[in-house]
């Protein structure tokens, strides 16, 4: 396993459509583990295969108990079925220092695959769902900051610009 570097805002990979998964294999199974190590290690709840570079088909979502760190991987997932709205507050390992409320659906019916391309189907409500349309959002190209309203871009787009100069950088 290996840690991953996180890519951020504004990089265009992150609006990329991510391809759909064709091959089970183990540079998969390597991919998987590396992406949950790097999302360990973040901190974070959830990573999607863009935030790294790579814009195919494959989230991570915590899962962890206080036994034990855990993760779940879903491969080409599909997103079904959502159920009531509730707002919450959000953040993103690839949006940096920055949280804003957000309105998802409480509860989804979520279809995808297992490492092994085995098929995975499960009810997933509250924060869980929450993480799962988060991340699922990355590979469609949404950032959490699209749910938001145009002034609160607009207000993060220029406190960014502060944050690029303040490390070195530019802003694209």
């Amino acid at each position: 396993m290996a840690l991953r570097k996180i890519i951020t805002y504004p990089n265009p990979i992150l609006r990329q459509q991510a391809r759909p998964v064709t091959v089970f294999d183990e540079e998969l199974k390597k991919l998987v583990a590396d992406m949950g190590e790097t999302m360990f290690a973040a901190p974070g709840v959830g990573l999607a295969a863009n935030q790294i570079g790579l814009p195919v088909q494959v989230v991570v979502v915590d899962q962890s108990t206080k036994e034990k760190k855990d993760y779940l991987a879903l491969i080409n997932p599909v997103l079904s079925g959502g159920q009531g709205t509730v707002a919450d507050d959000e953040g993103c390992l690839s949006v940096r220092e920055y949280h804003a409320s957000v309105r998802r659906f409480y509860r989804i019916h979520v279809q995808a695959l297992d490492v092994a391309g085995q098929p995975l189907n499960f009810d997933a409500e509250d924060r869980f769902a929450r993480i799962i349309q988060h991340e699922v959002d990355h590979l469609r190209g949404i950032l959490f900051l699209d749910h938001l309203s145009g002034l609160k871009r607009a207000l993060y787009k220029n406190r960014l610009k502060k944050i690029l100069a303040r490390d070195g950088q530019e802003a694209a």
